[in-house]
């Protein structure tokens, strides 16, 4: 499956920015599918998650200010992300996981930057 990610830029802290992954094919057929973030000198993790039955899974720095959705009609997963914060400045990176459990697939869209300013 071939993932592009797209809606990156930069806002104040504070502010509001809508990150999408468009998926090639059905994403109905794909158990899961997450969002991971880089920062300057440091490892990719995982963000938030959302399983074909829409469980969700979001990391403790952005629990209640992200939110994680799944739109299978566009084959399309949402993230938005509200009260940003400097620290939330970052790559970010779709990511695809056909079977089994948990997050973390082969599969990687290209990354989109998002900046945030104090």
């Amino acid at each position: 499956v071939q993932l592009q990610a797209f809606g990156g830029g930069s806002v104040q802290a504070g502010g509001s920015l809508r990150l999408s992954c468009a998926a090639s094919r059905r994403i109905t057929s794909i158990n899961a599918i997450a969002w991971y973030r880089q920062g300057p000198g440091s490892r990719r993790l995982l963000v938030a998650g959302i399983t074909a039955d829409g469980s969700t899974n979001y990391a403790a720095s952005v629990k209640g200010r992200f939110t994680i959705s799944r739109d299978n009609a566009k084959n399309m997963v949402v993230l938005q992300m509200n009260s940003l914060k400097p620290e939330d400045t970052a790559v970010y990176y779709c990511n695809a996981k056909e079977g089994g459990t948990g997050w973390g697939g082969p599969w990687w869209g290209q990354g989109t930057l998002v900046t945030v300013s104090s």
